[in-house]
């Protein structure tokens, strides 16, 4: 487990599944999140915990792709999963009974910065 965190290169198995989770993430936030059925689909205040999972879980997938080591690599995963959560939340303006949210955002710029921290610690563990 701690080659995922290790400052060594990952191998291109581990950054191609990071790769693939990645997409998948930003895939479901935008097209699943679009389908009727998302409306309403977790309850308040429940839908901030899982807005802050996903994000962690995305900045962490996004620092693994990378293969970038040290900083550069921490940097590329909080901006890109920030990047993400503010076009989620502009595209929900746009959707049939979704809304977009500053608490939303919130939810989400924590949760980039708690799987942007996760990652560091595990770099500095495992290097």
């Amino acid at each position: 487990m701690l080659i995922f965190f290790s400052q060594r290169p990952l191998s291109r198995a581990v950054r191609a599944t990071a790769m693939l989770l990645t997409l998948g993430i930003i895939v479901s936030l935008f097209v699943g999140g679009a389908q009727p059925v998302a409306v309403n689909l977790i309850p308040a205040p429940w839908d901030k915990l899982a807005h802050g999972a996903i994000f962690a879980l995305l900045a962490w997938t996004i620092g693994v792709a990378s293969g970038l080591p040290g900083r550069r690599g921490l940097v590329v995963a909080l901006l890109g999963s920030l990047l993400v959560g503010m076009l989620d939340e502009w595209h929900q303006m746009y959707l049939p009974g979704r809304h977009a949210g500053w608490l939303d955002l919130a939810a989400d710029v924590s949760g980039s910065l708690t799987g942007t921290a996760l990652l560091a610690i595990g770099r500095i563990r495992g290097g």
